[in-house]
């Protein structure tokens, strides 16, 4: 009977351990997984941002990722943020698949390699930051560094909050080189307004992921206290003028903002590429801090 409990206790003891599942909010609803899982393949550069600030490596990563605070090298390449390697991605076999906006729309294909979830970002950039950062905190037992990373984002908000006050409107745009469209409320750079308190220059800009194209007599004639400028071409890589070139002209140098030193030009990749990614977010607060700061 010893025998046969030692040969019992010693079976147990080889067997793996199993983490305990966990229940994490997702952009498709509450989703239930194991615990932890030990390797992650990423198809979104907010999601591998926000897991490389908690500590958390993924094992497969696109081929390009538009940032250059992310360090690729260990991981393996699984495609784009567009397109999965059906294949690489196989040949990794993950525990976990993320994918995120640009990649959402793969979520049935890569979802039959390995468990996936959609951590796509919305309008709301701030809140899912927030709620993503939670959600990797739970499912990679980070929970305590995770609250410590919010705590260090409140206090960014707030010292950008007072900052703000009293300083005026803002309008927001995004050059593609001599192109230039106007971000309002509920648009994908609208949270600024929210997040820093600076009301909109003109509050009739449509919620459009796109924003509204507008010209030059239009920034001029709403004359904002402060520019807020993307350049997506320095985002994206693409060619053409950058956002400093297609804004030279009168007509903005006549502006209230640029009289007074007021156009904040943003991290592009941060805010287009990454957005919602914790790091980006950070960065682009204390970015915005500054300007109002100097």
């Amino acid at each position: 009977m010893k025998r046969f409990a030692l040969a019992a206790a010693l079976t147990l003891a080889a067997l793996p351990v199993l983490a305990d599942p966990v229940t994490i909010a997702t952009a498709r609803g509450p989703v239930t997984l194991p615990g932890a899982p030990a390797s992650v393949a990423v198809f979104d550069v907010a999601a591998a941002d926000t897991l490389t600030a908690l500590g958390v490596t993924p094992t497969g990563l696109p081929d390009r990722l538009y940032v250059d605070y992310l360090d690729p090298q260990g991981a393996a390449p699984i495609g784009t943020l567009f397109e999965p390697d059906l294949e690489a991605l196989s040949a990794l076999a993950p525990d976990l698949i993320i994918v995120g906006a640009r990649s959402a729309a793969q979520f049935d294909a890569v979802a039959q390699v390995a468990p996936a979830i959609d951590m796509s970002i919305s309008a709301d950039v701030v809140g899912d930051a927030r709620a993503r950062l939670a959600a990797y905190g739970q499912l990679f037992d980070k929970a305590a560094k995770a609250a410590e990373l919010a705590t260090a984002l409140d206090a960014r908000i707030a010292a950008l909050q007072a900052a703000a006050k009293g300083r005026g409107d803002a309008l927001i745009v995004l050059t593609n080189g001599p192109k230039i469209s106007a971000y309002g409320r509920g648009s994908r750079f609208g949270w600024i307004h929210d997040t820093v308190g600076l009301p909109e220059a003109y509050p009739a800009l449509k919620p459009e992921v796109h924003g509204d194209a507008i010209s030059f007599e239009f920034i001029a004639e709403v004359d904002p206290d402060w520019l807020i400028v993307v350049d997506r071409g320095a985002a994206t890589g693409a060619g053409g003028p950058s956002a400093l070139e297609t804004l030279d002209n009168p007509l903005v140098a006549g502006t209230k903002a640029a009289k007074a030193g007021h156009v904040v030009m943003l991290n592009a990749a941060d805010l287009y590429i990454a957005g919602g990614g914790y790091q980006a977010l950070m960065a682009n607060l204390a970015e915005l801090l500054a300007a109002l700061d100097g």
